[in-house]
């Protein structure tokens, strides 16, 4: 199944979805955050999907917003519309779907597109990819809840500093900063990356979901909340299948399978 600007394949158990702009370095129009938005729905709602693949096709990523579309006048696309109804509804679907979302970033994510790329679960990119917070040149914020999740990954000091300045952060150097959690060569990354997406898909989705929870309720608990969101959560986890197949495969010394409930 595919639209015009994003595509989306189911295989196994991973959805896969590619921003499909290539000509334009993926940068986001109306229609292209539309269908991922309806295609991250499609994810959620099929149980059958128990990891979720985020990339690009061609040489980017993601090159953030259109500025075509942005700046014209006829089309009565004004930020407080593109932020509200594109990046905000995309940001809260990623920080909140209970599946674990994997990008995979092939190349160049800038602005909008590496916020999205930065709320994922987990982030691996090509050694020849960069993330660039490209608001600051033309005189805007962060968006798509980069603001929130850049220092909370890298620190204060330096996710401000990296805004204010526009600077590249090469993929090397994106892992070395704890920005993302792998970078891979080039010539292995869709191997590499694809791996990484498949072993997810075949853990047990429901303590995944759990465990992002649990972390995404960390980042502004207290000490002692966060003790009784665990307890909760580990009851939650206790009673899967998953966990009664992970514990009776322990004990009898053989390979779990999993079945995501």
């Amino acid at each position: 199944m595919s639209g015009s600007l994003v595509t989306f394949e189911k295989i196994g158990h991973i959805g896969k979805i590619c921003l499909n702009r290539p000509d334009k370095y993926n940068s986001f129009v109306r229609e292209m955050a539309m269908d991922c938005l309806a295609y991250l729905n499609t994810c959620e709602k099929d149980n059958d999907i128990r990891a979720i693949y985020l990339t690009g096709i061609g040489k980017a990523f993601c090159a953030g917003q259109d500025l075509k579309e942005a700046l014209d006048p006829d089309n009565g696309l004004d930020l407080n519309r593109i932020v509200t109804e594109h990046y905000n509804p995309l940001a809260r679907k990623i920080f909140n779907i209970e599946k674990p979302v994997i990008a995979g970033v092939n190349g160049v994510a800038a602005g909008a597109g590496a916020n999205l790329a930065l709320l994922c679960d987990i982030v691996v990119a090509s050694e020849s990819a960069s993330f660039i917070q490209a608001f600051s040149s033309i005189g805007l914020i962060p968006d798509t809840g980069g603001t929130y999740s850049l220092p909370r990954l890298v620190g204060f000091q330096k996710a401000l500093a990296l805004t204010l300045l526009g600077e590249k952060v090469p993929a090397v150097e994106a892992e070395r900063i704890g920005m993302i959690y792998k970078y891979f060569p080039d010539a292995s990354f869709e191997k590499d990356a694809w791996a990484i997406v498949e072993k997810v898909s075949k853990m047990p989705t429901q303590g995944l979901a759990l465990t992002k929870k649990a972390y995404n309720l960390g980042l502004c608990n207290s000490f002692e909340d966060q003790l009784e969101v665990e307890r909760q959560l580990q009851v939650q986890a206790g009673n899967t299948h998953d966990y009664k197949e992970g514990t009776a495969a322990f004990v009898e010394k053989r390979k779990p399978t999993f079945i995501g409930k």
